[in-house]
């Protein structure tokens, strides 16, 4: 075979890729950035806060597939004609953290009462942030977060680095954060009465050029008993099977 022949040849066999070859694009909360790809690690992903997600999918953002750490960010996307309908596929609780060498020496979420801590938590409209301030409602300590320095972070990914680095003496994060953080962060349980529901929620994202049917063919890979499996594998609960 001619070197011409060669070079034509491989070029057809280049053409013949066809173009669903490129990766399925999932936007996904920050607290599923070690889960997902556990998972499968053929989609690309883009991680962040689920309002902030669904505000990028909203503008027209190439995404194809959508899971927020609360129900309402898919739920809006559903009622716009964004997305199709949600589905529940993982679930999670609240710790607070503290750097392992606790500085602020927290015993407990009420030693917050005393003020003049560095506290990190999400902003409002972020579903960490307001988990947060449910949960602080619940326990009748909103006061804390005008007695202490507080950050306030667009993801939860952003309050676990501040605790960790140092720049925060206590935060609230998943408890799937806590166990991703390691022995670099300790955590302070709270009251199992006062836990607000977590709920994930996934979704296929509808517009012009979406990978459906890869999005559908992700969604079973996750909600299958191997990617119930991986997500119960980092911490999260695991809803009844539909």
């Amino acid at each position: 075979m001619t070197r011409a022949l060669l070079a034509l040849t491989a070029a057809a066999a280049f053409a013949a890729v066809p173009s669903s070859a490129s990766a399925l694009n999932v936007y996904a909360a920050s607290s599923l950035r070690d889960a997902f790809p556990a998972i499968t690690g053929s989609p690309s992903y883009n991680f962040g806060g689920s309002n902030t997600l669904q505000a990028q999918i909203e503008r027209g953002a190439p995404a194809d597939v959508f899971a927020s750490a609360s129900p309402d960010e898919a739920r809006a996307l559903f009622k716009e004609g964004l997305c199709s309908r949600p589905v529940t596929f993982a679930t999670n609780k609240l710790v607070l953290i503290v750097p392992s060498g606790n500085p602020g020496h927290i015993r407990s979420v009420y030693t917050l009462r005393q003020g003049g801590r560095r506290l990190s938590i999400g902003t409002a409209g972020v579903p960490i942030g307001d988990y947060t301030r449910e949960l602080l409602r619940r326990l009748h300590l909103s006061s804390v977060l005008s007695s202490n320095t507080v950050s306030q972070e667009t993801n939860v990914a952003n309050i676990t680095s501040k605790v960790v680095l140092g720049s925060a003496d206590a935060g609230f994060v998943y408890i799937t954060d806590r166990r991703a953080a390691g022995d670099r962060v300790r955590g302070v349980s709270l009251p199992r009465w006062a836990q607000p529901p977590v709920r994930y929620s996934i979704c296929s994202v509808r517009r012009s050029g979406a990978d459906s049917s890869g999005a559908a063919s992700f969604i079973r890979r996750v909600r299958s008993t191997a990617g119930r499996r991986a997500l119960k594998r980092f911490g999260f609960g695991l809803p009844p099977r539909a």
